[in-house]
Protein backbone atom coordinates (compact mmCIF):
# COMPACT_ATOMS: atom_id res chain seq x y z
CA UNK A 1 0.00 0.00 0.00
CA UNK A 2 1.41 3.60 -0.75
CA UNK A 3 2.40 5.89 1.84
CA UNK A 4 0.04 8.95 1.84
CA UNK A 5 1.65 12.42 1.69
CA UNK A 6 0.65 13.31 5.24
CA UNK A 7 2.31 9.72 6.50
CA UNK A 8 5.45 10.74 5.09
CA UNK A 9 5.59 14.56 6.61
CA UNK A 10 4.92 13.08 9.43
CA UNK A 11 8.08 10.60 8.96
CA UNK A 12 10.29 13.28 7.46
CA UNK A 13 9.51 15.43 10.71
CA UNK A 14 9.94 12.53 12.89
CA UNK A 15 13.25 11.79 11.55
CA UNK A 16 15.00 15.47 11.80
CA UNK A 17 12.79 16.22 14.86
CA UNK A 18 14.54 13.37 16.88
CA UNK A 19 18.08 14.27 14.95
CA UNK A 20 17.94 17.93 15.44
CA UNK A 21 16.23 18.45 18.55
CA UNK A 22 17.34 15.31 20.70
CA UNK A 23 19.53 16.31 23.98
CA UNK A 24 22.66 15.88 22.53
CA UNK A 25 21.86 18.00 19.21
CA UNK A 26 24.29 20.54 18.27
CA UNK A 27 21.33 22.52 16.94
CA UNK A 28 19.58 22.00 20.05
CA UNK A 29 22.25 23.25 22.30
CA UNK A 30 23.74 25.53 19.85
CA UNK A 31 24.27 28.74 22.47
CA UNK A 32 24.11 30.95 18.77
CA UNK A 33 26.22 33.29 16.80
CA UNK A 34 26.23 37.10 16.93
CA UNK A 35 26.46 38.52 13.60
CA UNK A 36 26.38 41.92 12.07
CA UNK A 37 22.81 43.63 12.17
CA UNK A 38 22.11 43.36 8.43
CA UNK A 39 23.31 39.88 8.02
CA UNK A 40 20.59 38.56 10.39
CA UNK A 41 17.86 39.21 8.20
CA UNK A 42 16.40 35.90 7.46
CA UNK A 43 17.87 34.25 11.06
CA UNK A 44 16.72 32.75 13.69
CA UNK A 45 16.59 34.67 16.84
CA UNK A 46 18.93 32.43 19.86
CA UNK A 47 18.18 34.47 22.46
CA UNK A 48 15.53 37.29 23.45
CA UNK A 49 16.86 40.49 23.00
CA UNK A 50 16.24 43.17 25.89
CA UNK A 51 15.93 47.02 24.71
CA UNK A 52 18.87 48.56 26.29
CA UNK A 53 17.33 52.43 26.08
CA UNK A 54 13.85 53.27 26.13
CA UNK A 55 12.18 53.80 22.65
CA UNK A 56 11.61 56.82 22.17
CA UNK A 57 15.00 57.90 24.86
CA UNK A 58 13.22 60.94 25.14
CA UNK A 59 9.76 62.94 24.94
CA UNK A 60 9.65 64.17 21.32
CA UNK A 61 7.14 66.15 19.19
CA UNK A 62 4.73 64.28 16.75
CA UNK A 63 4.00 67.27 14.72
CA UNK A 64 6.05 70.62 13.23
CA UNK A 65 3.95 73.14 15.68
CA UNK A 66 4.57 75.01 19.04
CA UNK A 67 5.40 73.36 22.35
CA UNK A 68 3.30 74.68 25.13
CA UNK A 69 2.47 74.43 28.52
CA UNK A 70 -1.59 72.46 28.86
CA UNK A 71 -3.11 72.56 31.69
CA UNK A 72 -5.14 69.44 32.37
CA UNK A 73 -9.27 69.49 31.19
CA UNK A 74 -10.67 66.12 31.60
CA UNK A 75 -14.17 67.60 30.72
CA UNK A 76 -12.88 67.69 26.97
CA UNK A 77 -12.26 64.82 24.34
CA UNK A 78 -9.72 64.87 21.49
CA UNK A 79 -6.36 66.66 21.20
CA UNK A 80 -7.63 70.15 20.79
CA UNK A 81 -10.51 71.05 23.30
CA UNK A 82 -11.27 74.68 22.25
CA UNK A 83 -11.49 76.61 18.96
CA UNK A 84 -10.71 79.60 20.71
CA UNK A 85 -6.88 80.95 20.61
CA UNK A 86 -4.76 81.72 23.39
CA UNK A 87 -1.70 84.53 22.71
CA UNK A 88 1.68 83.66 23.33
CA UNK A 89 5.19 84.56 22.80
CA UNK A 90 7.28 82.90 20.71
CA UNK A 91 10.34 81.14 22.43
CA UNK A 92 13.64 79.91 20.15
CA UNK A 93 12.84 77.19 17.57
CA UNK A 94 13.42 73.97 18.55
CA UNK A 95 14.97 71.52 15.61
CA UNK A 96 15.71 67.61 15.79
CA UNK A 97 18.48 66.37 17.52
CA UNK A 98 19.63 69.81 19.64
CA UNK A 99 18.53 69.87 23.85
CA UNK A 100 16.31 73.00 24.45
CA UNK A 101 16.34 75.05 27.05
CA UNK A 102 13.63 75.05 29.60
CA UNK A 103 10.19 76.84 28.26
CA UNK A 104 9.04 80.03 30.40
CA UNK A 105 5.03 80.22 31.45
CA UNK A 106 3.24 81.76 28.84
CA UNK A 107 5.76 80.88 26.19
CA UNK A 108 5.75 78.61 22.82
CA UNK A 109 8.32 77.27 21.19
CA UNK A 110 8.03 76.11 17.77
CA UNK A 111 9.38 72.96 17.16
CA UNK A 112 10.05 70.32 14.50
CA UNK A 113 9.00 66.63 14.11
CA UNK A 114 10.81 64.60 16.10
CA UNK A 115 12.72 67.36 18.19
CA UNK A 116 13.29 66.66 21.77
CA UNK A 117 10.65 68.35 24.28
CA UNK A 118 11.49 71.27 26.47
CA UNK A 119 11.18 71.54 30.29
CA UNK A 120 8.15 72.98 30.73
CA UNK A 121 5.90 71.86 27.99
CA UNK A 122 3.86 69.05 27.53
CA UNK A 123 1.61 69.29 24.59
CA UNK A 124 2.20 70.33 21.33
CA UNK A 125 -0.20 72.13 18.63
CA UNK A 126 0.10 71.44 15.07
CA UNK A 127 1.07 74.96 13.19
CA UNK A 128 -1.61 74.24 10.88
CA UNK A 129 -3.97 75.48 14.02
CA UNK A 130 -1.89 78.60 15.21
CA UNK A 131 -3.32 82.15 13.96
CA UNK A 132 -1.62 83.09 11.80
CA UNK A 133 -0.77 79.16 10.37
CA UNK A 134 3.04 80.03 10.51
CA UNK A 135 6.02 79.96 12.54
CA UNK A 136 6.72 83.09 13.81
CA UNK A 137 10.21 84.61 15.03
CA UNK A 138 11.26 84.37 18.62
CA UNK A 139 9.27 87.38 20.46
CA UNK A 140 6.56 87.25 18.30
CA UNK A 141 3.00 86.95 18.82
CA UNK A 142 0.88 83.52 18.02
CA UNK A 143 -2.31 82.58 18.59
CA UNK A 144 -3.06 79.04 19.96
CA UNK A 145 -5.77 77.06 20.63
CA UNK A 146 -6.61 74.74 24.21
CA UNK A 147 -5.43 71.59 23.98
CA UNK A 148 -4.96 68.59 26.47
CA UNK A 149 -1.60 67.33 28.19
CA UNK A 150 0.14 65.25 25.81
CA UNK A 151 -1.26 65.84 22.62
CA UNK A 152 0.64 65.05 19.79
CA UNK A 153 3.73 64.13 22.13
CA UNK A 154 5.71 61.02 21.92
CA UNK A 155 6.55 60.22 25.47
CA UNK A 156 9.98 58.47 26.53
CA UNK A 157 9.38 55.08 26.64
CA UNK A 158 6.23 54.99 25.15
CA UNK A 159 7.05 52.18 22.33
CA UNK A 160 9.24 49.92 24.17
CA UNK A 161 10.53 50.71 27.89
CA UNK A 162 14.43 49.84 28.77
CA UNK A 163 14.54 46.38 29.90
CA UNK A 164 11.67 44.87 28.35
CA UNK A 165 11.70 42.53 25.29
CA UNK A 166 12.30 43.81 22.01
CA UNK A 167 12.32 40.83 19.87
CA UNK A 168 11.64 36.93 21.45
CA UNK A 169 14.02 34.55 21.21
CA UNK A 170 12.94 31.67 18.19
CA UNK A 171 11.32 34.57 16.07
CA UNK A 172 12.49 34.42 11.89
CA UNK A 173 14.26 38.14 11.84
CA UNK A 174 12.53 39.99 9.10
CA UNK A 175 13.10 44.15 8.38
CA UNK A 176 11.00 45.56 10.71
CA UNK A 177 12.78 43.95 13.39
CA UNK A 178 16.22 44.54 11.62
CA UNK A 179 14.77 48.62 11.79
CA UNK A 180 14.04 47.88 15.54
CA UNK A 181 17.43 46.23 16.70
CA UNK A 182 18.91 49.58 14.50
CA UNK A 183 17.25 51.87 16.80
CA UNK A 184 18.05 50.31 20.03
CA UNK A 185 21.82 50.87 19.07
CA UNK A 186 22.24 47.53 17.99
CA UNK A 187 25.19 46.42 15.68
CA UNK A 188 24.36 42.78 15.68
CA UNK A 189 22.15 39.81 16.83
CA UNK A 190 22.95 36.86 17.94
CA UNK A 191 21.17 33.96 16.01
CA UNK A 192 20.87 30.49 15.55
CA UNK A 193 23.17 28.61 13.26
CA UNK A 194 21.97 27.68 10.32
CA UNK A 195 21.37 23.80 9.32
CA UNK A 196 23.84 22.35 6.85
CA UNK A 197 22.43 20.26 3.95
CA UNK A 198 24.56 18.32 1.24
CA UNK A 199 23.11 18.07 -1.55
CA UNK A 200 24.00 15.55 -3.74
CA UNK A 201 22.96 15.28 -7.41
CA UNK A 202 23.37 11.73 -9.64
CA UNK A 203 22.95 10.88 -13.05
CA UNK A 204 25.38 9.20 -15.88
CA UNK A 205 22.97 11.53 -18.36
CA UNK A 206 23.62 15.09 -16.39
CA UNK A 207 26.19 17.59 -17.06
CA UNK A 208 26.75 20.91 -15.12
CA UNK A 209 26.54 23.93 -16.88
CA UNK A 210 29.70 24.99 -17.99
CA UNK A 211 31.24 21.53 -18.17
CA UNK A 212 33.73 20.82 -20.84
CA UNK A 213 32.45 17.83 -22.39
CA UNK A 214 29.80 20.39 -23.68
CA UNK A 215 31.64 23.36 -24.93
CA UNK A 216 31.35 21.69 -28.52
CA UNK A 217 27.49 21.75 -27.96
CA UNK A 218 25.28 18.97 -25.83
CA UNK A 219 26.60 16.04 -26.29
CA UNK A 220 23.81 13.30 -27.96
CA UNK A 221 22.35 11.42 -24.63
CA UNK A 222 23.29 14.37 -22.53
CA UNK A 223 21.63 16.56 -20.37
CA UNK A 224 22.15 19.94 -18.68
CA UNK A 225 21.30 19.47 -14.73
CA UNK A 226 18.85 21.60 -13.13
CA UNK A 227 18.30 19.81 -9.94
CA UNK A 228 21.20 21.29 -8.60
CA UNK A 229 19.91 24.98 -9.55
CA UNK A 230 16.53 24.28 -8.48
CA UNK A 231 17.14 22.34 -4.92
CA UNK A 232 20.00 24.79 -4.19
CA UNK A 233 18.18 27.70 -4.58
CA UNK A 234 14.78 26.53 -3.02
CA UNK A 235 17.17 25.87 0.25
CA UNK A 236 18.89 28.83 0.17
CA UNK A 237 15.66 30.72 0.16
CA UNK A 238 14.84 28.79 2.91
CA UNK A 239 17.74 30.10 4.93
CA UNK A 240 19.71 26.59 4.97
CA UNK A 241 23.10 26.33 4.40
CA UNK A 242 23.92 24.62 1.41
CA UNK A 243 27.08 22.29 0.86
CA UNK A 244 27.12 21.20 -2.77
CA UNK A 245 28.79 17.44 -3.79
CA UNK A 246 30.23 16.97 -7.40
CA UNK A 247 27.27 15.24 -9.18
CA UNK A 248 27.61 11.26 -8.86
CA UNK A 249 27.59 9.09 -11.62
CA UNK A 250 25.76 5.85 -11.76
CA UNK A 251 28.12 3.87 -9.56
CA UNK A 252 27.77 3.21 -5.94
CA UNK A 253 30.63 3.55 -4.82
CA UNK A 254 31.24 6.42 -6.12
CA UNK A 255 28.19 8.01 -4.20
CA UNK A 256 29.84 6.14 -0.61
CA UNK A 257 32.66 8.25 -1.44
CA UNK A 258 30.91 11.69 -1.58
CA UNK A 259 28.98 11.28 0.86
CA UNK A 260 31.68 10.12 3.09
CA UNK A 261 33.62 12.82 2.50
CA UNK A 262 31.05 14.86 4.73
CA UNK A 263 29.95 12.31 7.14
CA UNK A 264 32.89 10.27 7.78
CA UNK A 265 34.60 11.92 11.87
CA UNK A 266 38.22 13.01 11.51
CA UNK A 267 39.74 12.89 14.69
CA UNK A 268 37.05 14.41 17.25
CA UNK A 269 35.07 16.78 15.42
CA UNK A 270 34.55 18.20 11.87
CA UNK A 271 33.47 21.22 10.64
CA UNK A 272 32.12 20.29 7.44
CA UNK A 273 29.87 17.58 8.58
CA UNK A 274 26.46 18.04 7.79
CA UNK A 275 23.18 17.95 9.16
CA UNK A 276 21.02 16.39 6.54
CA UNK A 277 22.11 14.45 3.25
CA UNK A 278 19.65 15.53 0.31
CA UNK A 279 20.20 13.43 -2.62
CA UNK A 280 18.37 13.56 -6.10
CA UNK A 281 17.43 10.80 -8.64
CA UNK A 282 18.37 7.06 -8.41
CA UNK A 283 15.62 6.18 -5.94
CA UNK A 284 12.98 4.19 -8.44
CA UNK A 285 12.50 1.14 -10.34
CA UNK A 286 14.89 1.85 -13.10
CA UNK A 287 17.98 -0.67 -13.43
CA UNK A 288 20.95 1.98 -12.48
CA UNK A 289 19.27 3.60 -9.10
CA UNK A 290 22.68 4.51 -8.05
CA UNK A 291 20.92 5.48 -4.31
CA UNK A 292 19.23 2.63 -4.08
CA UNK A 293 22.20 0.20 -4.69
CA UNK A 294 24.83 2.17 -2.76
CA UNK A 295 22.42 2.37 0.24
CA UNK A 296 21.64 -1.01 0.08
CA UNK A 297 22.12 -2.03 3.83
CA UNK A 298 21.86 1.13 5.69
CA UNK A 299 18.97 2.56 7.21
CA UNK A 300 17.00 4.04 4.46
CA UNK A 301 13.68 2.83 3.25
CA UNK A 302 12.43 3.62 -0.26
CA UNK A 303 8.80 4.23 -0.87
CA UNK A 304 6.23 4.93 -2.94
CA UNK A 305 3.72 7.99 -1.82
CA UNK A 306 0.61 8.18 -3.01
CA UNK A 307 1.74 11.49 -4.79
CA UNK A 308 2.23 12.72 -8.36
CA UNK A 309 4.53 13.96 -9.21
CA UNK A 310 7.06 13.27 -6.55
CA UNK A 311 6.05 9.26 -6.01
CA UNK A 312 9.39 7.91 -5.29
CA UNK A 313 10.63 8.77 -1.98
CA UNK A 314 13.74 7.83 0.30
CA UNK A 315 14.18 8.26 4.24
CA UNK A 316 16.34 7.09 6.52
CA UNK A 317 20.13 7.91 8.20
CA UNK A 318 23.88 7.12 6.46
CA UNK A 319 26.11 6.80 9.40
CA UNK A 320 24.36 8.71 12.07
CA UNK A 321 23.11 11.91 9.42
CA UNK A 322 19.51 12.29 8.19
CA UNK A 323 19.07 10.87 4.41
CA UNK A 324 16.46 12.01 2.42
CA UNK A 325 16.33 11.13 -0.96
CA UNK A 326 14.37 12.95 -3.84
CA UNK A 327 13.19 11.31 -7.54
CA UNK A 328 15.40 12.67 -9.99
CA UNK A 329 12.76 15.00 -12.34
CA UNK A 330 13.36 18.42 -11.76
CA UNK A 331 9.41 19.49 -11.01
CA UNK A 332 9.18 16.05 -8.52
CA UNK A 333 12.35 17.51 -6.43
CA UNK A 334 10.75 20.86 -5.86
CA UNK A 335 7.48 19.22 -5.06
CA UNK A 336 9.04 16.93 -2.76
CA UNK A 337 10.63 19.81 -0.88
CA UNK A 338 7.29 21.97 -0.56
CA UNK A 339 5.61 19.61 0.72
CA UNK A 340 7.83 17.53 3.07
CA UNK A 341 11.20 19.24 3.63
CA UNK A 342 10.75 23.23 3.85
CA UNK A 343 7.31 22.70 6.04
CA UNK A 344 9.93 20.52 8.36
CA UNK A 345 11.98 23.25 8.62
CA UNK A 346 9.71 25.82 9.52
CA UNK A 347 7.55 23.46 12.24
CA UNK A 348 10.93 22.72 13.84
CA UNK A 349 13.72 25.61 13.27
CA UNK A 350 11.28 28.28 13.01
CA UNK A 351 12.70 29.19 9.52
CA UNK A 352 11.69 29.69 6.43
CA UNK A 353 8.02 31.26 7.11
CA UNK A 354 5.50 29.07 5.68
CA UNK A 355 3.82 29.29 2.31
CA UNK A 356 0.73 30.98 2.33
CA UNK A 357 -2.07 28.37 1.59
CA UNK A 358 -5.65 29.85 0.32
CA UNK A 359 -8.57 28.89 -1.53
CA UNK A 360 -9.25 30.01 -5.05
CA UNK A 361 -11.35 29.43 -7.77
CA UNK A 362 -10.68 27.12 -10.23
CA UNK A 363 -10.78 28.39 -14.01
CA UNK A 364 -11.00 25.39 -15.99
CA UNK A 365 -11.78 21.47 -15.20
CA UNK A 366 -9.30 19.43 -14.30
CA UNK A 367 -9.40 15.90 -13.50
CA UNK A 368 -6.96 13.40 -11.13
CA UNK A 369 -5.59 10.03 -11.31
CA UNK A 370 -7.29 7.85 -8.64
CA UNK A 371 -5.96 7.38 -4.91
CA UNK A 372 -3.27 10.11 -5.83
CA UNK A 373 -2.53 13.10 -4.28
CA UNK A 374 -1.86 15.71 -7.35
CA UNK A 375 -0.20 18.55 -7.13
CA UNK A 376 0.20 20.56 -10.47
CA UNK A 377 2.03 24.08 -11.15
CA UNK A 378 -0.79 26.98 -11.50
CA UNK A 379 -0.72 31.13 -12.14
CA UNK A 380 -2.47 32.20 -8.91
CA UNK A 381 -4.58 35.34 -9.40
CA UNK A 382 -5.54 37.40 -6.06
CA UNK A 383 -8.83 38.78 -5.28
CA UNK A 384 -9.30 42.50 -6.61
CA UNK A 385 -12.15 44.21 -6.52
CA UNK A 386 -15.36 42.49 -7.47
CA UNK A 387 -13.53 39.20 -7.85
CA UNK A 388 -12.59 36.46 -5.88
CA UNK A 389 -9.27 35.07 -6.31
CA UNK A 390 -8.52 32.50 -9.02
CA UNK A 391 -5.84 29.76 -10.53
CA UNK A 392 -5.18 28.31 -13.44
CA UNK A 393 -2.55 25.36 -14.14
CA UNK A 394 -0.09 25.87 -16.59
CA UNK A 395 1.48 22.99 -18.35
CA UNK A 396 0.42 19.70 -17.45
CA UNK A 397 1.07 16.91 -14.89
CA UNK A 398 4.32 15.92 -16.21
CA UNK A 399 7.26 16.25 -13.77
CA UNK A 400 9.66 17.32 -16.26
CA UNK A 401 8.05 20.71 -17.60
CA UNK A 402 10.26 23.40 -16.70
CA UNK A 403 9.26 26.17 -18.72
CA UNK A 404 6.03 25.67 -16.85
CA UNK A 405 7.48 25.50 -13.18
CA UNK A 406 9.22 28.86 -14.09
CA UNK A 407 5.95 30.40 -15.24
CA UNK A 408 4.12 29.22 -11.89
CA UNK A 409 3.74 31.02 -9.03
CA UNK A 410 1.29 28.27 -6.84
CA UNK A 411 0.75 24.70 -6.45
CA UNK A 412 -2.96 23.87 -7.28
CA UNK A 413 -3.50 20.80 -4.68
CA UNK A 414 -5.57 17.82 -5.55
CA UNK A 415 -6.38 15.39 -2.93
CA UNK A 416 -5.80 12.02 -3.35
CA UNK A 417 -10.20 11.08 -3.32
CA UNK A 418 -10.36 13.72 -5.94
CA UNK A 419 -10.94 12.94 -9.50
CA UNK A 420 -12.77 15.26 -11.43
CA UNK A 421 -12.96 19.31 -10.70
CA UNK A 422 -15.18 21.58 -12.61
CA UNK A 423 -14.91 25.12 -13.41
CA UNK A 424 -15.39 27.48 -10.58
CA UNK A 425 -14.70 24.77 -7.77
CA UNK A 426 -12.61 25.61 -4.91
CA UNK A 427 -8.90 24.49 -4.25
CA UNK A 428 -6.16 24.75 -1.96
CA UNK A 429 -3.29 26.54 -3.77
CA UNK A 430 0.02 27.05 -1.81
CA UNK A 431 1.80 30.30 -2.77
CA UNK A 432 5.16 30.21 -3.67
Amino acid sequence: MRRTVAEHHKAVRELLAGAWLGPDSTLKNDAGTRVPLMESLGRVLAAELLAPVDLPPFANSQMDGFAIWAEPADDQPGNVVSEKSTPYLTAATIPAGFVPDSLAPGRAAPIMTGAMMPQGANAVVPVEQAVPARFPGPGEKVGLPATVPGAFVRQQGSDLPAGSVAIPAGTLLNAAHLGLASALGCTGLVVRRRVRVLLVTTGDEVLLPGDPRAAGGLPAGKIFDANMALLRAKLLEAGVEVVLAPVVEDKPHALLEALDQFVEPDGESRRDRVDLILSTGGISAGAFEVVKQALDGFDVEFVQLALQPGGPQAIGSYKGVPFLGFPGNPVSGVVSFELFLRPVLSELLGAPVPRRRVLATLAHPMSSPAGRHQVRRGIYEGPEFESAASVREVGGPSSHLLGALAQANALIQVPAGVTELHAGAKVEVWLL
